[in-house]
């Protein structure tokens, strides 16, 4: 297997810098399985890149609750198949070839996809596109890869993302133990479907 460079953020911003041609976009994607840190990453890089830059996350494409009931998915909200894949690979293409364009956004204390909640504009000339499935082997996912510039995977132990999740839904009202289980149960199975079903990025972030 090939080696993949480390990076830190520093680093990366000096590349996206040399590499990128205000002549069109620049897209760089930020992946990582969930809890790894991808929302607070791409903030970071959004506030290093200043007013040219724009996040757009895959959270906004999560399929509606009623939706998922019927699909028999609710239990596995989060996991590839409920997302709506083809529509998030048709919005990445079309950051490519359209200035003016309006996103979904996922509201996650209401637990719902809020439609044109936000957009992008021709000042935006560096997209930081940031989820969890960004580079999986899976159709339509696989073909993601190649409409970025840039991509970069944020590394994290287990242990530190089990942790994490934990923490995450604790946050969110659940007791400890009701906490655990839902980390367990779902979000660790996704988190072990990214680490093996992703295509090698340009780049690794080792998360502390």
């Amino acid at each position: 297997m090939p080696s993949i460079d480390y990076i830190n953020i520093k680093e990366l911003l000096g590349l996206i810098a040399k590499q990128n041609s205000l002549a069109g976009r620049f897209i760089v994607a930020i992946c990582g399985p969930p809890g790894s840190g991808k929302s607070t990453f791409a903030g970071l890089l959004l506030k290093g890149l200043g007013e040219c830059a724009k996040v757009v996350p895959m959270d906004g494409f999560h399929l509606d609750n009623r939706q998922l009931k019927n699909l028999g998915l609710l239990h596995r909200k989060g996991a590839p198949e409920t997302f709506d894949a083809f529509g998030f690979l048709e919005l990445v293409k079309d950051i490519r070839r359209t200035e003016n364009l309006s996103f979904p956004v996922f509201d996650r204390d209401a637990d719902k996809t809020i439609m044109d909640a936000d957009n992008l504009g021709p000042e935006h000339k560096i997209i930081i596109v940031e989820g969890n499935y960004l580079l999986l082997k899976k159709y339509p996912w696989s073909y993601l890869k190649g409409e970025f510039d840039l991509s970069v995977y944020l590394e994290v132990s287990d242990i530190d993302l089990e942790k994490r999740l934990t923490d995450r839904w604790t946050a969110h009202g659940l007791d400890p133990i009701s906490a655990s289980a839902r980390a367990l149960s779902n979000d660790m199975a996704n988190v072990k479907y990214v680490k093996e079903h992703s295509i090698l990025p340009d780049y690794r972030v080792a998360q502390v």
